[in-house]
């Protein structure tokens, strides 16, 4: 049976981290007015290579499957919507993609490695030398990336597109984005200066709304978790 408190923890963090990162999804995601001149050496590109984007906060990830194709992980609403390729298959558009990370709704879906990188510089095989672990042979990356196409949860903490590579190239899904951001996390909260300022807020929240339950339990729950995990 799965902990409401984690749960909820759990959310709060991945709302957290889709606030952090939003000029990820209000520039340069697919589906805006932008200039693509960047040029791709696809002939370079091997099937079951890592494909790497970088974004203004993140960096985007896919499995090239040849032929300029690219499987990669895709929030978007439509999915919940409608079942009209015609519509679901456009490029995601940037309110599909925030309306679909918030819903928790996603596919792995093939596009261009043009509306893949839409104008961004490529790295390949990048996680590599990063992660420093053995990967399997491209064919069977490959192979793992096709079977997984089509709908999918997502989760910007525990489903992402660097889960979804990271599984396909070395069977094992990691993020060390989402990790990195919940260490960052771990600071703040550890940070007593933390304590000090949710109740300066809770206390002024009060004195600008008046003392009522939704601003009093606000007020005292939150230094008060805040201490404790301290």
């Amino acid at each position: 049976m799965k902990n409401p408190m984690l749960e909820a923890v759990s959310l709060v963090l991945e709302k957290l981290l889709l606030i952090s990162n939003f000029k990820l999804f209000s520039s340069g995601a697919p589906g805006e007015d932008k200039a693509r001149n960047t040029f791709y050496e696809i002939n370079s590109f091997l099937r079951g290579d890592v494909l790497e984007v970088p974004r203004t906060h993140l960096t985007h990830y896919g499995i090239y499957l040849g032929d300029n194709r690219v499987a990669h992980m895709m929030p978007d609403i439509l999915l919940a919507l409608t079942d009209d390729k015609e519509l679901t298959q456009k490029v995601v558009s940037n309110k599909r993609l925030i309306l679909g990370v918030i819903g928790r709704v996603a596919s792995i879906r093939v596009d261009t490695v043009e509306d893949f990188a839409y104008g961004a510089d490529i790295l390949v095989n990048h996680l590599d030398r990063s992660l420093k672990k053995k990967a399997l042979l491209n064919e069977e990356v490959a192979r793992r990336a096709e079977k997984l196409l089509g709908m999918t949860p997502y989760s910007l903490l525990w489903n992402n597109c660097e889960h979804f590579v990271t599984y396909c190239r070395f069977g094992t899904a990691i993020s060390p984005q989402a990790d990195k951001f919940c260490e960052n996390v771990k600071i703040i909260i550890r940070d007593q200066r933390s304590v000090l300022a949710s109740a300066v807020l809770g206390l002024a929240s009060i004195v600008c709304l008046g003392l009522a339950s939704y601003t009093a339990l606000p007020a005292i729950f939150i230094p008060f978790c805040l201490w404790m995990a301290g």
